[in-house]
């Protein structure tokens, strides 16, 4: 157990859901209007958005060039290494538009994306690149998180994939109920709750409301962290795309408000710090770069103690996305929220009276009939254009984007010069150990047949 101190801090990054989120970039210009306290000269990374800016709407994307034909000798084996990248292949396979292709999967910085393709590659070589985490956006949060550092952002990279196989993550939405979810919000007050003016979720907590001994009664630590995890799960495989198809632009960030009226340094029991500690801890390390500013209002004066103490932990990136306002915060709120998507009881005009409250109520874009089913469509080709593409990404696929990185850099280096022998090398292995596996499942269904032929004869026999 880390020590109170560490605790506290971690309290202050979580919440919002993802930790840490603006990293520092070298090799791009600071976006951000926030003042650093003396000594935190550090440039801050832009909101993860602005990596994916969208073009003039009357512009299309050139189409890219597939390498997959010269890599495969037939159709069974391309279709089975073909690995479809996340809504985008998902879209073209639907007849969806290219502007609806662009929303979802955005515009993406030719520098971030020379970087994450080396990443890619470096995962894959080490045959740590599973397909279904083969995504642009999940290798570029991790990349920001550890300030684009390759080893570092690799090691967090590995980290996660081994968390989530430990922790059954995939599983979670079919084993994992939260009967208890009516009950935990009366001592625990939160939810997601509209969107803010850029169209990314609103996440909201009482702090000050929170009676965690009733909380306990009603559930276990254990159980409320897994249901955290699934609420994350949901953010990032619903509301982020939700979000992005009613802005019409790519969300992938968060904007939470902690209500923290009456918090002092009493509040911080042991299993309080405890619960916050393994909610920072997955939010940081397996969720990063998903907040994008974080709200506290109703500081009072002990939580303005507490603060002094919190504060002290926390880098510049973190440090820049935090906003402490007392009691006068309305402006600041609806600067950035509508009121229409802010709560009554924080000075907004919603009360969402037919479903007994605001943080009951799960408002967003994510309940639109008409975009769920389009996300649930686009889910359903994946899963059906995934299946015999095995665990690992294909060395298809690595190509593929490798040639789009390419063609938006003007084409400057030859495919020989941006793959190294080795690496080369390594697509053939795969390939070739592939073939294999098809030829195994090919005998092992010739026996299946026999078998079968076999059994339909006996009970030929039989009824004679």
């Amino acid at each position: 157990m880390h020590k109170s101190s560490e605790k506290y801090r971690e309290i202050v990054i979580e919440k919002g859901g993802g930790g840490g989120e603006s990293e520092d970039s070298p090799n791009k210009e600071d976006t951000y209007a926030y003042q650093f306290p003396k000594g935190m000269n550090r440039p801050i990374h832009p909101p993860i958005e602005s990596h994916f800016l969208l073009p003039p709407q009357e512009r299309e994307r050139p189409a890219t060039t597939s390498t997959t034909t010269s890599l495969s000798s037939s159709s069974g084996l391309k279709s089975m290494l073909t690995y479809p990248l996340k809504f985008r292949d998902s879209l073209k396979r639907l007849g969806k538009s290219k502007s609806m292709e662009v929303i979802l999967e955005g515009t993406h910085d030719p520098k971030d994306e020379q970087i994450v393709q080396s990443f890619r590659e470096l995962l894959f070589l080490e045959d740590q690149l599973p397909a279904k985490h083969n995504d642009y956006h999940t290798l570029l949060r991790f990349l920001r998180m550890r300030d684009f550092d390759l080893s570092k952002a690799k090691e967090m990279f590995l980290n996660y994939l081994q968390w989530r196989k430990d922790y059954r993550v995939d599983a979670i939405q079919e084993e994992f109920k939260f009967v208890e979810l009516a009950e935990v919000k009366k001592c625990y007050p939160h939810g997601f709750h509209g969107v803010d003016r850029s169209g990314r979720p609103v996440y909201i907590e009482r702090v000050g409301m929170v009676d965690l001994s009733a909380l306990l009664q009603v559930t276990t630590i254990d159980r409320f962290v897994r249901y955290h995890v699934s609420e994350q799960e949901k953010t990032l495989n619903l509301r982020f795309p939700a979000c992005s198809i009613a802005a019409k632009r790519h969300i992938a960030s968060t904007t939470s408000i902690l209500d923290v009226k009456g918090v002092g340094m009493s509040n911080f029991s042991k299993p309080a710090r405890y619960l916050f500690m393994e909610i920072q801890k997955i939010d940081s390390s397996y969720y990063p770069e998903t907040l994008n500013r974080l709200f506290i209002i109703n500081a009072g004066s002990g939580f303005r103690m507490l603060w002094k103490v919190l504060k002290a932990f926390l880098d510049a990136r973190t440090l820049a996305k935090i906003q402490v306002l007392g009691s006068n915060y309305l402006s600041n709120l609806i600067e950035v929220i509508d009121p229409s998507n802010l709560p009554s009881f924080l000075g907004g005009n919603c009360t969402c009276a037919d479903y007994g409250g605001c943080l009951l109520s799960d408002k967003g874009p994510w309940n639109n009939p008409e975009i769920t089913e389009m996300l649930q469509a686009i889910s359903a080709t994946e899963e059906v254009n995934n299946e015999g593409n095995g665990d690992l990404a294909s060395g298809d696929t690595l190509l593929h984007d490798a040639d789009k990185s390419e063609s938006k850099d003007g084409g400057e280096k030859a495919t020989s010069d941006r793959l190294a022998p080795e690496k080369i090398t390594a697509v053939e292995a795969a390939l070739a150990d592939a073939n294999k596996k098809i030829e195994a499942l090919e005998v092992a269904l010739e026996d299946t047949k026999m078998v079968l032929k076999g059994l339909a004869q006996h009970i030929k026999d039989l009824r004679v």
